[in-house]
């Protein structure tokens, strides 16, 4: 099933988002393979050179790695997945701050919204 991609960004950003977000939540294991491009191309609906672009781009990161005989692996340093996860994290709560703030709530009732939330999956 072909990926959900925004047309208002480049598309090899939006994969090495979904790339990206797929390591750090564990669906791929650090020093797991991955999928070839093409594979992956298929799978997201994208031309394979679109996706070389999104894979040249997260090896630049050091988020995967490229071995010979292997194909295409997540780094096995599990400090710089759990870094990359921790900037994701702080860049989505940042879009909801932002977001709260616009609605008029001040950062404490934006907080309270979440302890809410969180709240009502635990009853």
């Amino acid at each position: 099933m072909a990926w959900d991609l925004d047309s208002d960004r480049p598309i090899y950003l939006q994969l090495v988002e979904r790339i990206q977000m797929q390591i750090v939540s564990g669906a791929y294991e650090p020093g797991g393979k991955l999928p070839s491009v093409r594979e992956y191309a298929a799978e997201a609906a994208v031309n394979p050179n679109t996706m070389q672009k999104a894979f040249s781009e997260l090896e630049r990161s050091g988020l995967i790695i490229t071995q010979r005989t292997n194909g295409r692996v997540v780094t096995d340093d599990v400090e710089l997945i759990r870094k990359i996860r921790d900037e994701l994290a702080q860049e989505q709560a940042e879009v909801f701050l932002r977001k709260m703030a616009e609605l008029g709530l001040s950062r404490e009732e934006a907080i309270g919204v979440l302890r809410q939330i969180g709240g009502a999956d635990n009853e």
